[in-house]
């Protein structure tokens, strides 16, 4: 007679351990193969499935105000190796670990979409478009000149001012070209990104309530990234074909 068991598997914690920031601490100093090779497991252990354990929270709480962007875990999560080919530092590892939720259909660092990451001493938690493509630069620019007045007022509600730092967008010193120099909105857009972040300890992600309060940051930044990402969208829809000049 077979018996018969019960199959018991321990959920993780949408949330690290102090295991795992001592690890991000350890990498910083040790940032080579011959450290991390043999250590992988515990990386994987202390790191990676915790930090999916937390995208799949948050993003079932993003299924009520950001649907469209919520994909599998392992799609939003970063892979802790540099692409070192461009780089003149050949250190092999990030000393993050972070990851990135953004609109369904576009590429993955792409547009607007929503970030964290936790080092070894704080949280970033961001929101907005960070490295948007040339054509997409110039549809937000676009958009910027006849929206900016709203956009400014979703920037500057009460909720947002108090959760997130000044609005920063690595802007350029001059006007980008064939933009009218005196336009109200040239502040914006002169930007080369737009968007929302502040930071936290690193101990806020030790606690069990991590993964709520991102979410919580998520659903206030929701508004600018649905905006940012309204001329994106409008650039990739299929104009309607007009037949005999008729619509």
């Amino acid at each position: 007679m077979v018996s018969k068991r019960k199959s018991t598997s321990i959920a993780i914690p949408a949330h690290l351990r102090p295991e795992g920031l001592a690890f991000l601490r350890n990498l910083k100093r040790h940032n080579d193969r011959a450290w991390f090779t043999p250590r992988k497991a515990i990386f994987e252990a202390e790191l990676k499935e915790p930090m999916l354990a937390i995208i799949r929270k948050v993003s079932e709480a993003m299924e009520s105000f950001a649907p469209a962007y919520v994909r599998p875990a392992e799609k939003c999560l970063f892979r802790i190796y540099r692409d070192t080919r461009f780089s003149g530092d050949k250190t092999p590892y990030k000393t993050h670990v972070a990851a990135w939720w953004m609109l369904d259909g576009l590429k993955k660092t792409s547009g607007a979409g929503f970030y964290f990451h936790v080092d070894a001493k704080e949280v970033i938690i961001a929101a907005g478009a960070w490295m948007p493509e040339k054509d997409q630069l110039a549809a937000i620019r676009h958009w910027l000149l006849e929206h900016h007045a709203e956009f400014r007022k979703v920037l500057r509600t009460a909720p947002i001012r108090k959760t997130f730092g000044e609005f920063e967008g690595n802007a350029l010193t001059r006007p980008p070209k064939g933009f009218p120099c005196e336009h109200p909105a040239m502040d914006l857009i002169r930007c080369r990104q737009w968007g929302l972040s502040t930071s936290l300890p690193a101990s806020a992600a030790l606690k069990t309530d991590f993964a709520t309060v991102l979410a919580r940051h998520f659903r206030l930044a929701a508004p600018v990234v649905d905006a940012l990402n309204t001329p994106i969208l409008a650039m990739l829809t299929p104009r309607k074909k007009v037949l005999f000049g008729l619509d």
